[in-house]
C-alpha cells in the first residue's frame, strides 16, 4: 500500500496568496506553523496556526501572541544561526511531515528571496512554495507534476542540486525533451498552451515556477 504524504505547511514573512487560495492550500494539512512575522500571512488569511516559532523581530504586534497557548510558542535569540523558515522546516520534518510547503515570502528584500530559493537546492528542501504572484514547486527526480493553469500561462524551469538533469514535458509550446541542462542554465518563459500541462524529471530535480 503506497505510503500516505504528511503535510506541514510553514507560512512565512512577505506577500502570500489571496486568503481564499490560503484557506485552500491548507485542506487536508496536518500541522500549520507560523514562522515570526508569518503569523501575520495567516492571520490574514484567517488561518489560526498550531505553532509559532522565530525571534519574533519581525512582528507587527507582539501582543498578537496573547491568542495562543503559551506552550504552542517557541521563541529563539536574534543572534541565532538560522532563519526563522529553517527552523519552521526542521520543526515540520521532526514533527513526521513528509511534505512541506511554504505560504508567503513574496515581495521584500532580494537577500530574503535568494535565501529561501537557495533551500531547494538542499537535499532536504521544501516541496512547494506559495507567494502572492508565483507558484512554485520542487520536482525531485524520476517524478512527474502535473498542473492545472489558464491557457497561455508563463512556466519556467531552473535545474536544482548537481544534477546531471533531463526533463521531458506535455502541453509546453516548447517541449523539454532532450534539451541540455547544465548548471546556471534555465528554462524561462515557456508557455503552457492549453493551461493543463505536466513537467517530469528523467534525472536530477528542478524548481518549477508559474506565476499567478
Amino acid at each position: 500500500m503506497e505510503e500516505r504524504l504528511v503535510r506541514g505547511i510553514a507560512f512565512i514573512g512577505g506577500q502570500g496568496p489571496a486568503p481564499e487560495k490560503c484557506r485552500r492550500l491548507i485542506t487536508g494539512t496536518r500541522i500549520i506553523v507560523a514562522a515570526d512575522s508569518g503569523l501575520i500571512t495567516a492571520e490574514t488569511a484567517g488561518v489560526k496556526p498550531d505553532w509559532i516559532l522565530g525571534d519574533m523581530d519581525s512582528l507587527d504586534d507582539l501582543r498578537r501572541l496573547e491568542a495562543y497557548p503559551p506552550r504552542r510558542i517557541l521563541r529563539y535569540p536574534s543572534d541565532k544561526d538560522f532563519t526563522d523558515t529553517e527552523l519552521a522546516l526542521t520543526f515540520l520534518w521532526e514533527k513526521g511531515c513528509h511534505e512541506t510547503w511554504l505560504i508567503g515570502g513574496g515581495g521584500g528584500r532580494i537577500d530574503h528571496l535568494f535565501a529561501i530559493r537557495s533551500l531547494f537546492e538542499r537535499e532536504q528542501s521544501p516541496d512547494c512554495w506559495f507567494t502572492q504572484r508565483e507558484d512554485i514547486y520542487c520536482l525531485k527526480d524520476d517524478r512527474e507534476l502535473i498542473l492545472t493553469s489558464s491557457p497561455g500561462s508563463i512556466v519556467s524551469l531552473f535545474p536544482l542540486g548537481d544534477g546531471p538533469w533531463k526533463a521531458g514535458s506535455r502541453g509546453l509550446k516548447w517541449p523539454l525533451d532532450g534539451l541540455r541542462w547544465d548548471r546556471g542554465f534555465f528554462g524561462i518563459s515557456n508557455v503552457a498552451v492549453a493551461g493543463d500541462f505536466s513537467v517530469f524529471s528523467d534525472r536530477g530535480r528542478f524548481l518549477v515556477i508559474v506565476p499567478e
